[in-house]
């Protein structure tokens, strides 16, 4: 394969460029427009510093309780469940007969199909009339767990795997009913005497599931890889799944991220036994770490397409963005290809000065890299129907983040004399895109601890990536295979601490503030941990693998500790919200954080919501009156079955837990934080 390019510098170089750089900064050389305040070279330079609101709610304490826990002064509503039905015609779930198989009847996939899914991720808000009390919520329902759904079901891991592949075998309806249950659901929301709830029988009301036909859209449509038995022509997919975050673009269509897809194929060692199949078919699913042998769901027990030994092109298929109009109930979603297929966490758009379109995305596994894609047309705001394909021209990026404190976007293009070209295995840009996550090691683009949500400050438009953790950073030299390839297991520039148990953020400033440009400064904004004892600092240039650090925030006291950020988002003042995914100091509970981004606050972070047991915290959206803070809960009780569940949320009791989505406000009404 062809030599890549190197990465960018290593943890032995950081310090001492770290404080060169400082030195630089200090003598007024600083890339336009940031300026140094004391050791944050971002602290405070923004213009919109005064308009950025304090956050004035109390903060609690980290919880274990099986509750949402909120600040004094806040309540929430239970917005619609996993199991709910979005028609009268359809029975909701009868989550008290889980335990007895009402999940085995012949009935449930159909039923599922038109009920809220499970496993509730990324929301977004869309207003109807302009309106913050009314709208169209579009909710991921990224997986199913199926030890939670289906009684003897012994969950996924570890040497369970053999005793669930053979309940699918005694069960095989059971995959029906979990592809329903996943994908993405589209409710109308409405505010009512001050309580949220869903419109049953809206006619925005719908679900996009594992089986739903999909349009291919971009340079991959009709591509060689594209094509299957199912599809000869490559151009229209059959379903989305594992959707995590997602995003909104400025036309109003919402984008859902296709993440861990590698789970549901299953027989790579089968695949590689054939002799008649191209080698480079068989490194881009090792790339993607496709299940040697079966696979996490069993999918290819009861559907043919999973199996990779009969279907080996199928997985190209997914692993994209996918682009759905919420308030076309009829219109078919459009995966869009020249966005690259990767592990998408999500996907944020942002408008540039010229008009052009940038969409900024996180590859969420270990060592993998930070994306933008940046359209070849232009947003027209007079014209919906003229931006619906501007997501199909354009060139994705992927970033390499220099120990200087820049870096560069560098783009993914094929070029027969280049790096990305037939002896690396490319043929055309279709090619690169369905592969780039090789396109990108091959360029030597930095590989991250997780990043997940990559996000844009409304005020400052400054872009946040939130990198989950990597426990398999070390702080002695090493290397790990993964991902088909072998990575060097040391902090980089932009991870800077091994091993990352509990994550951080990045905070980016593209060059003259031009969403377009290809070169911007960067810094660390946040080393997550437990800030008590002597683990806080202020100095960027003296971290050590314990090191906590909240943009130069000094005072221990007023902090609250955080791992594991996750979903990221903005109020309309430029606070930085978050919500988590694994690991806490202290071992409580996920839950939701806030923190100014800039002014004398900026850095000063405290947890504003504990979820319940077992649960993730997701999605993280305001309505645009900021008066609603839209949160999902997903899996709570995990780790339970329906014989022994773990938590009773949120129906109390003995009740089973159930995915849901949550509506926090304000006691009385005004903006969520304040």
């Amino acid at each position: 394969m062809t030599r890549r390019a190197p990465d960018a510098p290593l943890f032995e170089d950081l310090l001492a460029q770290r404080l060169t750089r400082r030195q630089v900064l200090q003598a007024g050389a600083a890339i336009a427009p940031m300026a140094l305040a004391g050791c944050a070279p971002f602290a405070t330079s923004d213009a919109n510093a005064s308009k950025t609101a304090s956050l004035g709610f109390k903060a609690i304490q980290g919880s274990k309780a099986d509750a949402i826990v909120l600040p004094p002064g806040y309540s929430y509503d239970v917005v619609i469940r996993w199991g709910e039905s979005l028609f009268s015609s359809v029975p909701d779930l009868d989550a008290t007969k889980l335990d007895a198989g009402t999940l085995f009847e012949p009935t449930a996939a159909l039923h599922q199909r038109s009920q809220f899914g499970q496993n509730c991720d990324a929301i977004h808000f869309f207003p109807l009339n302009g309106r913050s009390d009314h709208g169209v919520l579009c909710v991921n329902n990224e997986y199913t767990d199926d030890a939670l759904m289906f009684p003897g079901h012994p969950g996924f891991r570890g040497l369970r795997g053999a005793v669930s592949r053979a309940f699918v075998e005694q069960y095989s309806q059971v995959v029906a009913v979990s592809k329903a249950a996943q994908g993405v659901s589209i409710v109308e929301v409405k505010r009512e005497r001050g309580r949220w709830r869903f419109v049953k029988d809206s006619r925005y009301n719908r679900r996009i599931t594992a089986d739903t036909p999909i349009d291919i859209g971009g340079p991959a449509r009709g591509a060689a890889l594209m094509q299957t038995k199912d599809d000869p022509a490559g151009e229209r997919a059959f379903g989305t799944f594992a959707n995590c975050a997602g995003g909104e673009t400025p036309w109003g269509t919402y984008l859902t991220a296709e993440e861990n897809i590698q789970d549901y194929f299953a027989n790579l060692d089968q695949l590689k036994a054939r002799n008649d199949v191209d080698p480079f078919i068989v490194e881009s699913h090792r790339r993607f770490r496709m299940w040697k042998a079966q696979s996490l769901y069993n999918w290819d027990m009861a559907d043919s397409r999973f199996n990779l030994a009969v279907a080996p092109t199928e997985p190209f298929r997914f692993g994209w963005i996918v682009e759905i109009d919420p308030l076309d109930p009829t219109g078919t979603p459009v995966k869009r290809t020249a966005l690259g297929r990767f592990a998408h966490e999500g996907a944020s758009p942002v408008i540039a000065r010229n008009g052009r379109v940038a969409v900024y995305m996180g590859d969420d596994d270990k060592f993998e890299y930070v994306y933008k894609f940046i359209s070849n047309g232009r947003f027209d705001p007079k014209n919906r129907a003229a931006n619906r394909n501007l997501l199909d021209q354009g060139t994705l990026h992927v970033a390499r983040f220099d120990a200087s404190g820049k870096g560069q976007w560098l783009p993914l293009v094929f070029d027969p004399k280049g790096p990305l070209n037939a002896a690396a295995g490319f043929r055309d840009q279709a090619d690169v895109l369905i592969k780039a996550r090789m396109a990108a090691y091959l360029l030597g683009a930095t590989p991250m601890d997780r990043p997940e949500d990559v996000e844009a400050n409304p005020t400052s438009g400054r872009i946040y990536i939130a990198c989950t953790r990597n426990e398999n950073r070390t702080v002695e030299p090493g290397t790990v295979t993964y991902g088909g390839r072998e990575v060097d297991t040391r902090p980089n520039a932009a991870n800077p601490r091994g091993a990352n148990n509990f994550g951080h953020i990045i905070e980016i400033a593209e060059a003259g503030d031009d969403h377009t440009s290809l070169e911007f400064s960067w810094e660390v904004f946040l080393l997550a941990g437990d800030p008590s004892g002597d683990r806080l600092i202020t100095d960027l240039g003296r971290i050590k693998p314990d090191s906590v650090y909240y943009a130069g925030y000094a005072n221990a006291e007023d902090l609250s500790p955080i791992g594991s950020p996750d979903n990221i988002g903005f109020d309309r003042a430029g606070n930085l919200w978050m919500v988590t995914d694994g690991t806490q100091p202290g071992v409580s509970n996920n839950g939701c954080w806030a923190m100014p981004t800039t002014g004398p606050n900026r850095g000063r972070l405290q947890q504003f919501m504990s979820g319940p047991v077992g649960c993730e915290v997701c999605g993280c959206q305001f309505s645009p009156d900021d008066e609603t803070l839209f949160i999902s809960i997903q899996h709570p009780g995990e780790g339970g079955t329906t014989a022994e569940p773990r938590s009773h949320w949120p129906d109390g009791g003995t009740s089973q837990p159930r995915a849901s989505v949550i509506a926090i406000r304000k006691d009385g009404g005004g903006v969520v934080g304040s």
